[in-house]
């Protein structure tokens, strides 16, 4: 969104290491650069050079034929062209841009937020032409704090990729940013069954099956996977960042190590902060729409039970169709027994 040479950091090692801190700075002293127009052609290739046909997936050694999920949020269809049209049909057609900040930590459907970012990440849209379009939908429609949290989320963006610039590799170490020394373990079976959405923990085992089955997960999706590796398996944190790099079509270098650094008490913010997983799951799925579109083993199973199955007595149990350890996984640990350990390392 800032052009490097824009910002108010003459070195990497100026950069904050505070999200306010950097905002609030480039917004008072940097301005966004207007986008510039498209050629309208592109010189040839160099003589002797071939365009070539474009591979397909088995070229690239894929087996999937690219079949998308219907489950999907949105069928996700790469390029610019689609990618303008999200914008416009995002902010213009359907409207949503004024009640942004309201729904964006929704978990169903295609315009609970944006889902600008896997255009973004592949380069099809950029940050400025969502600017540019979110200042005309301001001076056209509305202007609010929904309007301006867009653009408050773009600076988030551009946040992790400059501290990424600054942390350099230690972005990439166990230690993170700050050289937290904690230890982690290494690769276990407990790691597989986070992976594959089989930890019996519902919320996290809907959110993995989503992001396997289709690539994308929420954003409130993340944060609390992210919370259950790290914090209440102590996995080492790389791993399930690797795991997103592999998996999500929005992947950005920046943004998806920097959130699991942030996570995991090795990014900017060192204190022991975690997420407390049915709690959110309670508030965000109320009556477990999320959870039963993702795991419907748990179809049968009361509202009142369904972000924790395990309180089921084994009568109840048999009575919705739902046995631990048979239709559905036994959870893999306490979580309120995790979450004493960590409050008490603060």
């Amino acid at each position: 969104l800032y052009h490097i040479d824009d910002i108010p950091f003459e070195e990497p090692s100026d950069i904050p290491s505070v999200y306010t801190n950097f905002r609030k700075a480039v917004e008072k002293k940097s301005q966004v650069r207007p986008t510039t127009e498209a050629p309208r052609s592109l010189p040839p290739l160099p003589e002797g050079v071939e365009a070539g046909s474009i591979p397909t997936l088995g070229d690239l050694g894929f087996e999937e034929d690219g079949t998308v999920d219907d489950r999907s949020v949105l069928p996700f269809r790469g390029g610019e062209t689609r990618g303008l049209d999200r914008i416009d049909e995002y902010i213009w057609r359907e409207d949503c841009l004024k009640k942004y900040k309201a729904t964006r930590n929704g978990l169903l459907g295609a315009n609970y937020s944006s889902k600008f970012s896997p255009w973004l990440a592949h380069g099809c849209i950029t940050p400025r032409q969502i600017h540019e379009e979110v200042e005309r939908y301001e001076d056209r429609r509305f202007d609010n704090k929904s309007t301006y949290w867009m653009k408050f989320e773009l600076i988030w963006r551009d946040f992790f990729n400059y501290v990424a610039w600054k942390a350099g590799d230690r972005l990439f170490r166990p230690g993170g940013i700050i050289g937290n020394d904690i230890d982690w373990r290494d690769h276990d079976d407990s790691f597989e069954r986070w992976a594959t959405g089989t930890t019996g923990i519902p919320f996290v085992d809907a959110n993995m099956r989503e992001l396997n089955q289709t690539g994308y997960m929420s954003n409130r999706g993340r944060q609390n996977v992210a919370s259950m590796l790290s914090q209440s398996l102590k996995l080492d944190w790389r791993m399930g960042a690797a795991y997103f790099e592999s998996r999500l079509l929005d992947h950005d270098v920046g943004s998806n190590w920097g959130n699991w650094a942030y996570n995991s008490r090795v990014g900017n913010d060192p204190r022991a902060r975690y997420f407390n997983i049915v709690k959110q799951a309670k508030r965000y799925d109320e009556n477990g729409e999320y959870v039963l579109y993702w795991l419907p083993e748990l179809g049968e199973v009361p509202d009142e039970y369904v972000h924790e199955p395990h309180r089921m007595s084994h009568e109840q149990q048999k009575l919705f169709n739902c046995v631990l350890g048979a239709d559905y996984p036994k959870p893999m640990v306490n979580l309120d027994k995790t979450y004493e350990l960590i409050r008490a390392e603060r």
